[in-house]
């Protein structure tokens, strides 16, 4: 299976651990993540406060780009799968914009492929039953509470995930890596995202209080799909670690090299792991 890959800007710096664990789970899955050429910011959060039409034209010119690969697009941060969703409806639905951009970008736009977060993708029944028959080294006894984060699933009208409230993907990918998904009620809710920069005692206040419930709901550890709930909750608290899904998959399935990312952690996995058997 091939996809048209967008890493965005953080893969390679403060989440960096997302960008190497894809690269290696993908790999070990047979999925080829193809990075689209010339690929541009998408705007991130910060785009639309500035200038509407800005915040839709950097991400649809990654859009069109990515047809030159085929098949749809792939992106592993909430954000960026965001904007390159909102500029792709736009590119759908609006006829005289999308002839402009296709004019701005020097190509026509096809609609062939569709944006998916990296979570959607690994976790349909296809590639759910490849993940469990990669899996050398199951999590048993491990609980992880699945975070998603406010953005990713959100509106529920425009991203179609299963449950915008209670969503059960990522439990289900990780019963598949062998693990426990705890129930609790805070998969959704809001770390404090970028005000970390600017307002950063609402983040502590916001991240501690989601690693305390973790805890309350019995997790060992917290299952992230994005890169700056990740590092919130990572930097914010000190109650429970904090791993990217893909992390966990890695260690499921037994790859290379996990200590150089376990130790990149402000609050560091590798003692509950230890303790659960699953990491030496």
């Amino acid at each position: 299976m091939k996809y048209a890959y967008y890493p965005g800007c953080t893969i390679e710096t403060t989440a960096v651990e997302f960008g190497r664990s894809t690269n290696a789970v993908c790999e070990a899955l047979g999925i080829e993540l193809v990075e689209i050429e010339d690929w541009n910011c998408c705007g991130a959060s910060s785009a639309h406060s500035l200038d509407h039409e800005l915040s839709l034209r950097l991400p649809a010119r990654n859009v069109v780009l990515a047809q030159e690969i085929g098949g749809d697009i792939v992106a592993p941060c909430p954000a960026c799968y965001q904007n390159v969703l909102a500029a792709d409806n736009r590119l759908r639905e609006d006829e005289a914009w999308r002839r402009q951009m296709e004019e701005v970008v020097g190509a026509a736009y096809t609609g062939q492929g569709r944006p998916r977060h990296l979570l959607e993708v690994l976790s349909e029944p296809e590639a759910l039953a490849a993940v469990r028959a990669r899996v050398k080294r199951p999590l048993a006894g491990l609980k992880v509470a699945s975070y998603y984060g406010c953005v990713l699933v959100r509106p529920p009208e425009i991203t179609g995930w299963d449950d915008p409230e209670h969503p059960v993907r990522m439990d289900v990918l990780m019963a598949a890596l062998g693990a426990e998904a705890v129930d609790w009620s805070y998969k959704v809710d809001c770390c404090g995202a970028s005000l970390t920069l600017s307002r950063s005692e609402i983040v502590v206040h916001l991240s501690t209080r989601l690693a305390e419930a973790a805890v309350e709901a019995g997790a060992d550890v917290v299952a992230a799909a994005c890169g700056i709930c990740q590092i919130n909750l990572d930097t914010r608290q000190k109650h429970i670690p904090a791993l990217y899904f893909t992390e966990l998959m890695a260690l499921a399935f037994d790859l290379p090299n996990l200590d150089r990312l376990f130790k990149k952690h402000g609050v560091d996995p590798r003692p509950v792991l230890r303790r659960r058997g699953l990491f030496a």
